[in-house]
């Protein structure tokens, strides 16, 4: 599924993904047919862009939002407004593969999902939509490969971490340019924190969200962002949250700040966050919220390839521990018992040659102190050393565990040990912490290696130590994964330099990870 990008495949990256013309659209849209009467809605409905995911082997997610007015809660009128979609098997539309209509409510924002089904497997698709005489841009998706297919290759991008704040998504530019299959984004899509006079890019609103209304306004100015509407135009995403989607650190039902957002207050605040986070995801039904719950750890399967699994570390976790010894209680949970025995299932009875799992943040050890003793992040897996352990146990008898994270706004690629206690430790999988797309903005990286250079001897499974922003992106085959690390010279300019930092490698059979 990779390889070189064709001359058609060129000119739709430079070219094909522009709007459409409204002349063009009565003669390409559903030819043949009677159009039924449409309301009158103000100009730029598309202004959110489209978004596919969740690709399966015959189907796929398509996505959009009808928004206006973005900034401004959307500009839409309270009714319920009908959407054409369609899906083609080439970028003009001569092959239509499916179409339908569905319904933008205002119940949820006016957004869009529709559960595409019926394609044909690891297929390229063109998708657009249409409300009201106005037509979308073009999407481009693809669907998973065939459940008994062996699979040449996958080639999966890892994101997390875009603080508007901090700098310009610059990283997407060149993630669009390596043509993933799929991306991967592990968390923090947005951040909640209040406008900043001295940002490189200031928050919209006055200050925290808390209403649906506000956690709107702030994935609609996410979603402006031009290198992130292009990369979700071009290839399918699957998505899941960390903390600052809602509240930094949040566990469970329990703020970040207890002493100043009543259970009741968090509790709406939760709701209200959960479901700007549906609407603006492409994500299927089984994600639609629930009050303060959303399900969002889910596995799909790419062929006999690859099995993702899609964890969620906050909604079911306890709350974190203060100190070393209530690290280690082994009542602390981060998945919760029901999540726990559905990821051990999954990976146990996985007919997948490589068995991924998307942890929002870091599984292997961080020892901050420098020297003798243990000092932990306890919002991370170490702060649940009990649960953690307990899994890396049962990766000895797991084909091929590769962890994906996010979180720390650095590269951290990492041996995962059975016992970190133990130097002699086995060792029985890899982790892949990505670094941001822009969250703690362009690093001095000399004064970063300066403090975290010296706890390297404390921490010998550590492969790679970076604080460049950018992504990483992984050649899967059979007998290998190909690890790259893709970082920008800044994120403080709309555009960047990008170049590969490191390129490392996991075997097949191997567990660990290795410089190439």
């Amino acid at each position: 599924m990779t390889g070189a990008v064709s001359p058609d495949r060129r000119r739709f990256l430079t070219g094909g993904a522009a709007v459409l013309g409204a002349a063009a659209s009565a003669q390409l849209w559903l030819p043949g047919t009677a159009r039924a009467a449409e309301t009158k809605l103000p100009d730029g409905v598309f202004s959110l862009g489209v978004a596919s995911g969740d690709p399966l082997p015959d189907g796929v997610v398509i996505w959009t939002r009808l928004a206006p007015d973005p900034l401004n809660g959307g500009g839409m009128p309270d009714a319920t407004v009908p959407v054409r979609w369609e899906v083609a098997e080439d970028e003009r539309f001569k092959k239509v593969a499916r179409r339908g209509t569905t319904q933008a409510r205002p119940t949820y924002g006016h957004s869009v999902h529709v559960d595409v089904r019926g394609l044909r497997a690891g297929r390229t698709y063109w998708y657009r939509f249409r409300a009201a005489g106005q037509l979308s841009r073009t999407g481009r998706t693809r669907t998973a490969p065939a459940a008994t297919s062996s699979g040449d290759s996958l080639r999966v991008a890892l994101a997390s971490c875009q603080n508007w704040q901090h700098g310009y998504f610059t990283p997407y530019a060149d993630m669009l340019a390596q043509d993933p299959d799929v991306v991967l984004f592990v968390g923090d899509y947005i951040y909640e924190s209040t406008p900043s006079a001295t940002a490189v890019r200031r928050h919209e609103g006055t200050g925290e969200p808390y209403s649906l209304t506000q956690y709107r306004n702030r994935y609609a100015q996410y979603r402006g962002d031009p290198d992130l509407a292009e990369m979700h135009a071009n290839a399918p995403f699957v998505v899941s949250f960390d903390d600052h989607e809602v509240d930094n650190d949040f566990a469970g039902d329990i703020p970040q700040d207890p002493d100043k957002q009543s259970h009741d207050a968090f509790v709406a605040r939760l709701t209200a966050a959960y479901q700007a986070y549906y609407e603006h995801m492409p994500v299927r039904a089984t994600a639609v919220p629930n009050g303060p719950h959303i399900r969002m750890h889910r596995r799909l399967e790419f062929g006999r390839l690859v099995r993702l699994n899609v964890l969620d570390t906050r909604q079911f976790r306890s709350d974190q521990a203060t100190s070393q010894t209530g690290a280690q209680d082994p009542s602390l949970t981060m998945l919760g018992a029901q999540q726990e025995r559905w990821l051990l299932d999954g990976l146990h009875r996985s007919p997948a040659r490589w068995n991924l799992i998307a942890s929002q943040i870091m599984m292997a050890e961080t020892d901050l102190q420098i020297g003798e003793g243990k000092l932990w992040y306890y919002d991370a897996w170490d702060g649940y050393q009990a649960e953690r352990n307990a899994l890396l146990e049962e990766f000895k008898s797991v084909r091929n565990p590769v962890v994906l994270s996010g979180d720390r706004h650095l590269t951290m690629i990492s041996d995962l040990k059975e016992d970190y206690a133990n130097a002699k430790s086995a060792t029985v999988g890899a982790e892949f912490v990505g670094t941001s797309i822009s969250s703690n903005g362009d690093q001095d990286q000399a004064a970063f290696h300066k403090e975290w250079d010296p706890r390297m001897a404390d921490n010998p499974h550590w492969k790679l130590l970076d604080a460049h922003r950018g992504y990483h992106l992984f050649d899967i085959r059979r007998d290998r994964i190909d690890a790259r690390v893709r970082v920008v010279d800044t994120v403080l300019k709309p555009q960047s330099t990008p170049s590969t930092l490191a390129r490392l490698r996991v075997d097949a059979g191997r567990p660990g990870v290795r410089p190439v």
